[in-house]
C-alpha cells in the first residue's frame, strides 16, 4: 500500500472520531509489515486526561490483535499538517524507530518522516537494561 492509499484510509478513520470538546478530529491508519491495516481515531473524554489519540488507538488495536511489527502510519487531522503528540511519538518509536510517519494537509500535500526523526534521543528498551 502506498502512502496516498494509506492516507485515504486515515481520512476515512477520522470520520469516526469522538471529539465533542475540541471538534478536532484525527484519523490514523497503521500499516503492519505483512500488509494488514489498522485504523484509529481520537476519542475525547470530559476528563481530558482520559482522551486517547488516533495514533495510539490504532497501535493498541493492532497489538491487541497480536501485531507488533509496523511499517508506516498515516495521520489525517485538520486543514494543516497534524503531527503526533509527544506521547504518541514515544509509542511509535517503541515499536519501530524507523516507522514511516506520513502526515497530510487537506490540499493533498504529504510529508514523511521516520518516527525517530520526530523524537530524537528517545527513551527506549535499551535504557531499561
Amino acid at each position: 500500500m502506498d502512502k496516498r492509499e494509506l492516507m485515504i484510509v486515515a481520512e476515512k478513520a477520522k470520520e469516526m472520531a469522538y471529539a465533542p470538546y475540541s471538534n478536532f478530529k484525527v484519523g490514523a491508519a497503521l500499516l503492519a509489515k505483512d500488509g494488514v491495516v489498522f485504523t484509529g481515531c481520537n476519542v475525547e473524554n470530559a476528563s481530558y486526561g482520559a482522551t486517547c489519540c488516533a495514533e495510539r488507538v490504532a497501535i493498541f488495536k493492532a497489538v491487541s490483535d497480536g501485531y507488533k511489527d509496523f511499517e508506516a502510519i498515516a495521520i489525517s487531522g485538520g486543514k494543516k499538517f497534524t503531527y503526533p503528540c509527544g506521547i504518541c511519538r514515544q509509542v511509535l518509536v517503541e515499536f519501530n524507530p524507523d516507522m514511516r510517519v506520513i502526515i497530510g494537509e487537506s490540499n493533498g500535500e504529504l510529508k514523511e518522516y521516520k518516527a525517530s526523526e520526530l523524537l530524537p534521543e528517545f527513551f527506549g528498551p535499551k535504557e531499561l537494561k
